[in-house]
């Protein structure tokens, strides 16, 4: 499902587009296209392929989803995916982590982003970049920035959380009659702190990509910020 699709030139949005109008403002020059899908549809990757030129195994990846957070290079683009946690309740009651992902295609005059499996959208982080024009005028590479550093930063809340259920469960494990409860829990517990570091750890290694002295040219003008997101 299309969220937006939207052209922004020297920072400052230029219009809100319909996909047939992509192309006329990719070949403008200091211009970039962002747009953003959700659960997109095998159709619609196909769409997105013919538009920008997308590499084939970069949107098999997409298309199949499930994929490790990763960073890859093809050609002069880039293809990152991340995992998108957030608690929600099970059928059966119980607290759980949902994990989604958003697979970002980076170029020099494009960004798409598609989300899968998560109901929070990036809404805010367009609002962001938008309301800093003058980082965003750095194009595409900063608005991929601000996606991983809205990603990152919704991490915290959840490892946080486990930290306070974790010294909960170790006030109670020496009560009467709770030992049995307290495995149980221990075990829950472990099992969404490993969710949370297969979605961290895998994004930190590849996050040096990004800033090193080999940076993809689209992340050249942002290093810092990239290493701002890996130092988090």
């Amino acid at each position: 499902m299309l969220i937006n699709c939207v052209a922004y030139e020297n920072g400052v949005k230029l219009a809100d587009l319909n996909i047939e109008e992509i192309s006329d403002y990719l070949e403008r020059p200091g211009c970039f296209v962002w747009v953003a899908l959700a659960n997109a549809t095998s159709e619609e990757l196909d769409e997105m392929k013919a538009e920008f030129s997308l590499h084939e195994l970069a949107v098999e990846d997409a298309r199949n989803g499930h994929q490790r957070p990763k960073i890859e290079e093809y050609d002069n683009s880039l293809f990152v995916v991340m995992h998108l946690l957030d608690f929600h309740y099970g059928t059966d009651g119980e607290e759980e982590i949902n994990v989604g992902e958003v697979d970002i295609f980076i170029g020099s005059n494009y960004v798409l982003s598609v989300r899968n499996n998560c109901t929070r959208n990036f809404l805010s982080v367009r609002e962001r970049c938008e309301r800093e024009p003058h980082l965003l005028k750095f194009g595409a590479g900063f608005v991929l920035y601000a996606l991983m550093d809205a990603t990152v930063d919704r991490y915290f809340p959840i490892a946080d959380q486990l930290e306070s259920e974790l010294e909960e469960i170790e006030d109670q494990i020496i009560a009467k009659g709770a030992a049995r409860a307290n495995i149980r829990r221990l075990y829950e517990l472990k099992s969404r702190v490993m969710q949370l570091k297969h979605a961290v750890s895998p994004l930190l290694e590849e996050s040096v990509k990004l800033f090193g002295s080999r940076a993809p040219g689209v992340c050249a003008s942002g290093r810092e910020y990239f290493r701002d997101v890996h130092d988090h």
